[in-house]
């Protein structure tokens, strides 16, 4: 049996099964992580902000070791871990801590499924993301710095000001 690479990985839900899916996982002990974010929805009778998935039926859950590997897939709810080719996909930890601050800053984000073309890189300077590295793009009219979750074909949009921002090669000329 081969070696298993502990590390973060991302399983597909059945719709709607998000949180229910996460409770058992907590009571299993397997760590995880569900991107939800804060959106406006409009009735016609009132308005209210409701927590929303970043990515709908998708959770990022922190394997250890096989065991854990079939537990996560016997949870129900659970249809199967995300694959490239024939492999399980594993997900870099820094996308994953990358969109939990971005998260938690409490700025606005977007989440597209537009291919951006790579742009000017920059680091931000201020603020709870400070020292974060991200592609400025403009975006329906603004400039938002950009981050990229390649596993899902999405981006991830985050109104900045530009005094947040400085170009990231000068911002390794002032670190030396």
């Amino acid at each position: 049996m081969k070696k298993f690479n502990e590390g973060w990985y991302v399983v597909y839900t059945k719709p709607r099964h998000e949180k229910k899916v996460c409770t058992a996982l907590e009571d299993l002990g397997i760590g995880h992580f569900f991107a939800m974010m804060k959106k406006l929805r409009i009735w016609s009778d009132r308005r209210k902000y409701i927590d929303t998935p970043v990515f709908p039926s998708y959770i990022f859950i922190y394997l250890k070791d096989h065991q854990e590997y079939f537990k996560g897939l016997d949870v129900d709810g659970v249809l199967y871990y995300v694959r490239m080719g024939k492999e399980v996909a594993k997900v870099n930890t820094a996308i994953v801590d990358n969109l939990k601050v971005m998260l938690n800053s409490g700025g606005p984000i977007e989440v597209t499924e537009t291919n951006f073309m790579p742009g000017q890189l920059m680091v931000i300077q201020q603020g709870p993301l400070a020292g974060f590295t991200g592609e400025v793009v403009e975006y329906n009219g603004c400039e938002k710095v950009l981050v990229r979750v390649q596993l899902f074909q999405r981006n991830v949009l985050m109104s900045l000001s530009q005094e947040y921002l400085m170009e990231e090669a000068s911002a390794y000329s002032s670190r030396s």
